[in-house]
């Protein structure tokens, strides 16, 4: 069994573990049941599938899997819209997928380093493939308490640097969101060994990170709330935002946006005074 096949098999057994018959609009099959959610033969049922095809994808002996069958089983098991496109990545024939030189160099791409250079109000971040660190503005160093030069892996900071846990009061839930963005992007780039090995680091570090990626949850990253405990200005409290642009689509520019008038805009300025200016650029 191939390896991607493998992980397609995997996130069908998850998916359908965890969603009921009822749950799902039908009645249960009779007979005793050996599985917390759906049988394979009510999966297959609600996918327009015989139980044998059904079969055959998870057990990663379907070679083709075409875009109705995809959209079938995203119906059939109730995916969101981030999990029916991982789906689709898992799907996909390797002869659609991108395997360029996924260890090479990385640069910040041009436009979206202005829009940061020019965000010195907000904490920014622009990160890379496997949420490697491009470049930082001096607001993000003083909010998150890290140096975070160009070349850091964030997460690898995340997990690996007890300060992050201290610092960033709701960690688990913005760690397992990281988790599910990591499965996210191997779904996308399975030939990217660095990202493998990445993973394979994380899981061996942490064992919540192991509970999280046999999970198999998906997450985007965008949007999350983040609420980070500073030292001297106290409790702030941020939403994060993610910008992407078509000519650089791996590089992500993230944005730590705040509610007018809040707490935390109210100090955003003397912590701006603090810092030194924007940060490091590779």
């Amino acid at each position: 069994m191939s390896r991607d096949r493998a992980a397609l098999g995997a996130f069908l057994r998850a998916c359908r573990d965890r969603l009921t018959p009822a749950e799902a609009g039908i009645a249960a099959f009779p007979g005793r049941r050996r599985v917390p959610g759906l049988r394979k033969e009510e999966a297959a049922l609600l996918a327009g599938l015989s139980t044998d095809h059904y079969s055959r994808l998870e057990q990663g002996r379907q070679s083709r899997v075409s875009e109705d069958v995809v959209d079938a089983l995203a119906r059939a098991l109730r995916l969101t819209e981030v999990e029916h496109e991982h789906l689709r990545d898992l799907a996909a024939p390797t002869s659609r997928r991108t395997t360029g030189a996924w260890s090479s160099a990385q640069r910040p791409e041009p436009g979206l380093l202005r829009v940061m250079t020019s965000l010195d109000h907000l904490p920014a971040l622009l990160l890379g493939r496997r949420s490697e660190v491009l470049a930082r503005n001096a607001l993000l160093v003083e909010v998150l308490g890290h140096d975070m030069p160009a070349g850091t892996s964030f997460p690898r900071y995340l997990f690996t640097d007890p300060d992050a846990r201290e610092r960033i009061t709701n960690w688990h839930d913005f760690a397992a969101a990281a988790v599910g963005g990591l499965r996210l992007e191997l779904g996308r780039n399975p030939d990217d060994r660095l990202l493998t090995a990445l993973v394979g680091e994380l899981r061996a570090a942490d064992p919540q990170v192991t509970r999280w990626w046999d999970e198999q949850g998906v997450a985007d990253r965008t949007s999350l709330l983040k609420q980070i405990a500073h030292p001297v200005a106290g409790p702030l409290r941020f939403h994060i935002e993610a910008v992407t642009v078509p000519q650089a689509p791996h590089q992500r520019l993230v944005i730590y946006t705040v509610e007018p008038g809040s707490h935390t805009a109210q100090v955003l300025p003397m912590l701006a005074s603090w810092s030194s200016p924007a940060g490091s650029v590779r």
